[in-house]
């Protein structure tokens, strides 16, 4: 663990003033120092300002802005008249290499956010200034997947919360990042990690785990938030006696996969949280896990205080294709209509009855051959020729899929659902392979097929009461860049290439970019401090924020 105050001008008058002083009392006192130099606090973030967050635009108070997932500012300072005046504001280095996927909150004028290998940290979000670092000491041999990432954290009164890639779950002080309860989940040497958001609801901290790729058994855990107390369990793959469990062949529930990487959302009016799953173990190689394979790749209606499940929704059975169902599942009403709207890997966006799991519309939105027909509820069905085979299959998605973790979002205004989506098929083969704990367990490989055409990314504009696409921007390259959109009638997405990027949400007509210098990996947010409006991305190894001159 490493927390310490960045303000150098404060550090060295302390040290000018005192003289040398060494160890562990200089560090502490310096802390304390820096943190009487930052922003006061404002009241604590209580459950019924998470409820009301609406009313606080100039706050960012969960990963997706609202418990809906919508990922959109009613701010409107910045807007189509004269968002190609932004110009950056601050930048602040997290001094680490790998992918920076973090979505920042804004609690009344500070700014708190995680990067690589487990660094988190509170800023001035006026100025970027460090208020204070934290950064857990991981174990050599820990098994993230996809990169060493953290996509960000929840608060509750005077604490934040983040999962940790050695599968623990930890309390911060937001005032000065000391550490106030530690929880291990599950012993990560088996393939576990996190690197989601947590998302808190009422008292209690919800949080997912990773490790699809090495045959874990995927949960969902709830936890007190102000003991670390762990309430309950809901494990998505389920074992002997429970429903669902008929669908796996075998034992191979045991080691089923059905990670719970991206954050949930949450509906007051039903007290229902919703949860998206990922991939079956192994994930490209269905032999051997005959059925359904539940609850892998669906969306599960949860009770927040048990972890009772209400209802699921499976938008891939028996998944060969590596196709998670981690998008964030947005929820949008219209009129009496409850629904969730999820723009899929597999490649077909969904329109989904939030209260009974219906099925209302599914559509592909990108290129896809994997299916060709549909149950007789409209559910998407597989081919069987598309399976992987020992020689390879063309299929597409590719195993990127049409879309991933990468956050969407809905404009209430235009009424339009925005997501990032890549063209790409790949050559899906399969192979015996046997379990080993701890180690990657794919069953499969895939390559890219050389006869294809290049990949393309775009971010597209789908109208969710049909599926369809109104407008799209293409990119360069595919990205990996999440949406936001404001009141401004703006939409803010990045590519792979460094530039962040504004658009008009009405039309997808370009306004404005930024090139950042390097690859944006991450979902941007909004946020207002003294009546002037903030925009803020990372990319690269650094926070970049843009403001109005």
């Amino acid at each position: 663990m490493k927390r310490e105050s960045m303000d150098g001008a404060i550090e060295e008058r302390f040290l000018a003033s005192l003289g040398m002083i060494a160890g562990i009392g200089a560090t502490f006192v310096l802390l304390t120092i820096a943190a009487c130099a930052a922003p006061s606090a404002g009241a604590q973030v209580t459950p019924q300002r998470l409820l009301d967050s609406a009313k606080e635009p100039q706050n960012w108070l969960m990963y997706s802005g609202d418990y809906a997932g919508r990922r959109f500012s009613t701010l409107e300072q910045i807007n189509t008249s004269n968002a190609a005046m932004l110009v950056p504001k601050w930048v602040y280095q997290t001094m680490a290499g790998g992918k920076f996927e973090t979505t920042s909150l804004v609690v009344d004028g500070i700014l708190y956010g995680t990067g690589q290998d487990n660094r988190a940290f509170a800023l001035d979000a006026r100025s970027g200034r460090p208020i204070w670092q934290y950064q857990r000491a991981l174990p050599a041999d820990i098994r993230p997947c996809c990169g060493r990432v953290n996509r960000g954290m929840a608060i509750l009164g005077d604490k934040v919360f983040l999962g940790t890639l050695d599968a623990h779950v930890i309390a911060l002080d937001s005032k000065t990042g000391n550490v106030v309860w530690d929880v291990a989940t599950v012993d990560y040497r088996g393939g576990y990690s996190i690197t989601l958001a947590p998302l808190v609801i009422k008292n209690l901290v919800l949080i997912g785990v990773s490790g699809g790729e090495y045959g874990i058994r995927g949960f969902i855990d709830a936890y007190d938030a102000g003991t670390g107390e762990r309430k309950w369990r809901f494990y998505t793959v389920p074992g002997p006696g429970e429903p669902g469990h008929e669908t796996w062949e075998g034992d191979s529930w045991k080691i089923g996969g059905a990670p719970a990487w991206i954050t949930g959302t949450y509906d007051p009016a039903t007290n229902t949280t919703f949860w998206t799953t990922g991939n079956p173990s192994p994930s490209n190689r269905g032999e051997g896990r005959a059925g359904d394979n539940l609850y892998s790749n669906s969306l599960l209606a949860l009770e927040p205080e048990t972890g009772k499940l209400k209802w699921y929704f499976q938008f891939s059975k028996h998944d060969e294709h590596d196709y998670d169902a981690t998008q964030v599942p947005v929820m949008v009403d219209q009129g009496d209509r409850h629904l969730i709207l999820q723009a899929n890997r597999n490649g077909f966006f969904y329109l989904i009855d939030r209260s009974n799991g219906k099925l209302m519309v599914a559509n592909p939105f990108a290129k896809v051959t994997w299916s060709d027909s549909k149950d007789a509820s409209g559910v998407p069905l597989g081919r069987k020729d598309a399976s992987p085979t020992l020689k390879g299959n063309r299929v597409c998605p590719g195993a990127a899929g049409a879309t991933n973790w990468m956050s969407p979002t809905y404009d209430p205004q235009t009424q339009l659902f925005y997501v990032t989506a890549r063209e790409q098929c790949d050559v899906f083969s399969t192979a015996p392979q046997a379990y080993e704990a701890g180690h990657a367990y794919y069953g499969s490989a895939y390559f890219p097929n050389d006869d294809a055409e290049p990949f393309t990314g775009a971010l597209r504009a789908i109208d969710p009461n049909t599926g369809k696409m109104k407008w799209e921007w293409k990119h360069p390259s595919p990205t990996w860049s999440g949406v936001l959109s404001t009141a401004g009638g703006l939409v803010f997405t990045g590519d792979a290439e460094g530039n962040f990027i504004a658009l008009e949400a009405a039309s997808g007509k370009a306004l404005w970019h930024f090139q950042c210098g390097a690859s944006v990996y991450s979902s941007p947010m909004s946020f207002a401090i003294d009546g002037k409006q903030y925009v803020a991305v990372a990319a690269g190894s650094a926070l970049f924020t843009f403001a109005l001159p």
